[in-house]
């Protein structure tokens, strides 16, 4: 008797195909890349399911990791703070694999200020608008304007609100595989020009995974981005954290249901090596 199973299926182009297999409800996204490859499980979406990624191809993208954002001088953020830690871990299993790390940061130049939408400047100074005028606060209000203390020009190049935070730092490893790469916009692939962008495309890399913050601003900006231009999306959900109430639980189950897949970092690191 014929078999009723219905067919195993492929998506993309020649060349950028992804393969399912029903039975096992794999996605190989290895795109018949040299093995060995690493499988693993997802955490949301459909249960049971698994892809298999090629470490030569992925890079681990981790987004605004940086004192802006987690140090108690800056703000108070106890879930980014509480990401860190699985950030690490995930950090230390990707580099057991081979795969690459990227750091994406805001880093303004004077350049990068001149030429910032009036849709952006605004998104960070809040305080300007909310606040009563004070000329005194005013110059720390918004990209560029001086946090005082000697935290720096707001995410500015080289100044030490845009450094990376805490422990993290200590695995910036730019002078061994690791690439840093700046950028101006919630986005870190919102044109084609961007440091993040060319490091991706000259890398061959196909497959993203993403740790950083906020899971809902600048993680889901870069992920959307990536999405759109072809790249594999991979959030791995417990080392991304934001501020926003209920942003999390959307975001994840978005990028489940449309964008790509969702993990965590105990999961990524009890996957397996598979060689065929």
């Amino acid at each position: 008797m014929a078999s009723t199973q219905a067919p195993d299926l492929t998506f993309g182009p020649p060349g950028e195909e992804w393969h399912y297999d029903r039975k096992t409800k794999t996605y190989d996204l290895t795109r018949n890349h040299a093995r060995p490859a690493y499988k693993l499980r997802t955490t949301q979406g459909p249960g049971e399911t698994c892809i298999t990624i090629s470490p030569a191809i992925t890079a681990l993208v981790v987004v605004d990791m940086q004192n802006f954002f987690l140090h108690p001088k800056c703000r108070d953020h106890p879930l980014g703070l509480a990401a860190v830690e699985p950030t690490l871990k995930l950090i230390a299993k990707c580099r057991q694999l081979g795969i690459q790390v990227i750091w994406l940061n805001w880093g303004l130049t004077p350049s990068d200020l001149s030429a910032l939408p009036a849709s952006v400047r605004r998104g960070f100074a809040h305080s300007l608008i909310t606040s009563e005028p004070d000329p005194s606060k005013a110059v720390r209000a918004g990209l560029g304007a001086d946090l005082g203390e000697g935290q720096g020009k707001t995410l500015c190049k080289g100044e030490w609100n845009s450094a990376v935070y805490g422990g993290l730092a200590d695995e910036v490893r730019l002078g061994s595989g690791d690439l840093w790469c700046d950028k101006n916009r919630m986005s870190g692939l919102w044109s084609e020009a961007q440091p993040l962008w060319r490091a991706l495309t000259e890398g061959g890399k196909r497959t993203l995974l993403f740790a950083g913050v906020n899971t809902d601003q600048c993680v889901l900006g870069t992920l959307s981005d990536a999405y759109n231009a072809g790249w594999d999306c991979v959030v791995v959900e417990d080392c991304c954290a934001t501020t926003t109430p209920g942003a999390r639980e959307v975001c994840l189950y978005n990028v489940a249901g449309s964008y790509g897949f969702v993990t965590d970092s105990e999961t990524f690191a009890s996957g397996e090596v598979v060689d065929k």
